[in-house]
């Protein structure tokens, strides 16, 4: 019994040092940020009614969102390669196909009429740094703004897959500026297979490249983001992801201005190319727990046994 009791306080002091004095010392080393649920509340509503059809002509025409966009969905493809892109751009302008699946629409409308408000970046894009956002303001065409914005989204919500999986979400919202290491993706998309060493020198080249060009256009490169979830945690990256100046203030990283479903696609994939034998390691962690409370039980019967034949 007095082992027990030497047992019992062990465990209590053990439990009340992780639960208590780890939680603290997290709270007082690391910024609490409180998150606003993707509600987005700085950006105006989209305007009602929007028209997908009219939303096509302006996408297609006055927008001019394909001389830079591709649109898989509608069969256009990007007019440069990833790699011209980001010598023009500094990074590559993402594909319109799932746009209406993953951001918000009062992100995309501000996005629209104003890009590096919508992205929060602002500050990058002064009159005195003499730089301008990569993305061009829509100034409408003709018409009332609004309606017109709402009519572009309303297409891009049109045409977006009714599922979309968690790669793919990864991909639209992150694999433009951030490597994937464990996912075997780089910025230029999966990586692929070759047979011969020169080839595989030549893709790493234009990868490298590619991230030369980015680097230019954020200031450094954005990190590699393999073990991400596991590094900063699932708060951090919603609060993050919501308004990276919140975090981080000066940061060159945009909001990504993903829709709550969205971002939970995102984790998802991060969370298993951070972790992907986490489900298989549960598992074995239950049984394992159970042979070690069974072991300690006969540990003590046997113990017990010993002790009584001393006494």
């Amino acid at each position: 019994m007095r082992d027990l009791k030497i047992f019992l306080v062990v465990v209590f002091f053990t439990l009340l040092t992780y639960w208590g004095v780890e939680p603290f010392a997290h709270s007082q080393m690391h910024k609490h940020v409180e998150g606003n649920n993707f509600t987005y509340s700085d950006l105006a509503d989209v305007k009602s009614g929007g028209d997908a059809s009219r939303g096509a002509e302006l996408v297609m025409g006055a927008a001019a969102c394909i001389g830079c966009h591709s649109i898989e969905a509608a069969g256009m493809p990007a007019p440069m390669d990833a790699l011209s892109n980001s010598g023009a751009y500094g990074v590559t302008p993402p594909d319109l196909s799932s746009a209406g699946a993953i951001y918000d629409e009062k992100f995309l409308a501000d996005l629209i009429k104003n890009p590096a408000h919508a992205l929060k970046v602002e500050h990058k894009f002064t009159p005195e740094s003499g730089r301008m956002h990569p993305m061009s303001q829509f100034y409408g065409a003709g018409g009332d703004i609004d309606s017109e914005v709402a009519d572009i989204v309303a297409y891009l919500k049109s045409i977006a897959p009714a599922d979309i999986s968690p790669k793919q979400a990864y991909a639209d919202a992150c694999g433009r500026c951030h490597e994937n290491r464990y996912g075997k993706v780089t910025q230029l998309g999966d990586t692929p297979t070759f047979k011969t060493q020169k080839d595989t020198l030549a893709y790493r080249v234009n990868v490298l490249e590619y991230q030369d060009n980015l680097k230019k256009y954020m200031g450094k490169l954005p990190p590699d983001l393999s073990i991400i979830i596991r590094a900063r945690g699932h708060h951090f990256l919603e609060t993050f992801v919501e308004n990276p100046q919140s975090q981080l203030p000066g940061t060159s990283m945009p909001r990504v201005g993903l829709t709550e479903e969205g971002f939970e696609k995102v984790i998802e994939y991060l969370e298993f190319t951070g972790d992907n034998k986490k489900a298989d390691r549960e598992s074995l962690g239950v049984k394992v727990l159970i042979y070690t409370i069974i072991f300690a039980l006969f540990a003590f019967l046997w113990k017990q046994s010993v002790w009584r034949k001393l006494h």
